[in-house]
């Protein structure tokens, strides 16, 4: 990944606790080039705008990002993921003490470091921050802000309309936003802007995403044989991952038991933590619980035929609308509010003029279904 040399903004370190997640998810980093490269081109095609990467859960946003940071110097970054950093006021607060301290970097001197609760109750302290830092810029500086996890915000304590994170309508010259976040319905993105935009979805680059893959197995199961006992068993591991061969590179793949075609790093990282463990990898449990306390919470109005809807994705590739109406014998109306409000976990697909649904990986697909017949 090429460096933005060209921004050589100061700023403080970041707290503790997101310079600990950007530690985390920079281990075994590999690849993502594709998404770096379309980062680059939007900032050098574009004089100010939004960047949203999109992705399923567990393809590796996150560590985009962290990696994408680690990078970068003077790159401001948020993450939602920690508990209570998902309300407004929570951020405002915090980009702009970051903000605050860049401009007095740059020599501003008006710039007032008490909060007032006008400070969080819109954009408007966050858009003069981002105005006075962007006059002060150099001609090939830029002022990029990351946000991590934009799906998990809080909008119950917004108005009915703001943007999420009151995020500006406007930009000023040469001031950057890049937003991760699951996949959403085209009008819930929760952002009205009138600036450039851009977004890219991971799951449109299939290749690139294997290809990634196939590199993070090599080099755990590399690692793994070094910091083991030489036993029989680390040094076929070893054998395995040392060889640049492609078609080793396939068998690393399936002596880990993936497929070929295998895509998310958060089930690849813990299956591969817990490979020689006859046990399900319990941060994969917990993920998985979080997303089905999630899609219940979203079709608690809905939940006799949100199960029946379920019950039927978890036994199927992919289907239709039509056909979950049919089987339900009801309107189809219905089937689709109950997963738009599941988007996020579920994949599209357009066959034969039709939309068809399926969950977004096969191996959450497998654990719903077990949960269910646990409960019968």
């Amino acid at each position: 990944m090429k460096p933005i040399t060209e921004n050589t903004i100061n700023i403080p370190r970041y707290p503790l606790e997101f310079q600990q997640i950007i530690t985390a998810k920079n281990q075994n980093f590999v690849g993502r080039e594709f998404v770096f490269a379309a980062i680059n081109n939007f900032l050098n095609q574009s004089d100010r705008g939004y960047f949203t990467i999109i992705g399923d859960p567990g393809i590796g946003k996150s560590a985009i990002l962290a990696h994408y940071v680690s990078q970068n110097l003077g790159v401001v970054y948020y993450n939602i993921e920690i508990p209570g950093k998902n309300r407004v006021e929570e951020f405002l607060t915090t980009i702009c003490t970051q903000l605050i301290e860049i401009a007095q970097n740059q020599g501003s001197k008006n710039i007032t470091t008490n909060f007032s609760d006008s400070t969080t109750e819109d954009s408007g302290f966050l858009s003069l921050l981002l105005q006075q830092i962007s006059n002060r810029l150099q001609p090939r500086q830029r002022l990029i802000i990351t946000i991590d996890g934009c799906d998990r915000i809080d909008i119950n304590n917004q108005p009915r309309g703001s943007n999420i994170f009151y995020l500006p309508r406007y930009l000023p010259e040469k001031v950057y936003f890049i937003l991760t976040r699951r996949p959403f319905l085209t009008d819930k993105s929760g952002l009205l802007i009138e600036t450039p935009a851009q977004s890219l979805n991971l799951s449109n680059y299939p290749e690139q995403n294997r290809a990634d893959i196939h590199k993070y197995v090599k080099n755990s199961l590399n690692e793994s044989s070094h910091s083991v006992d030489a036993s029989a068993e680390s040094r076929r591991v070893h054998s395995l991952s040392e060889d640049n061969n492609p078609g080793d590179v396939l068998l690393n793949m399936t002596e880990a038991g993936f497929d070929d075609d295998e895509t998310n790093f958060m089930y690849v990282k813990e299956i591969l933590a817990a490979i020689n463990e006859d046990i399900y990898p319990q941060n994969l449990q917990l993920y998985y619980q979080n997303h089905l306390e999630k899609m219940n919470l979203a079709t608690s109005k809905q939940q006799t035929m949100a199960l029946q809807v379920l019950n039927i994705l978890v036994q199927e590739q992919s289907i239709s609308i039509e056909a979950i109406a049919e089987r339900l014998d009801t309107d189809e109306y219905e089937i689709k509010v109950i997963l738009d409000k599941w988007r996020e976990f579920l994949h599209l697909e357009s066959i034969a003029a039709e939309i068809n649904y399926s969950i977004y990986h096969a191996n959450f697909r497998d654990w719903l279904r077990q949960q269910l017949e646990s409960k019968v």
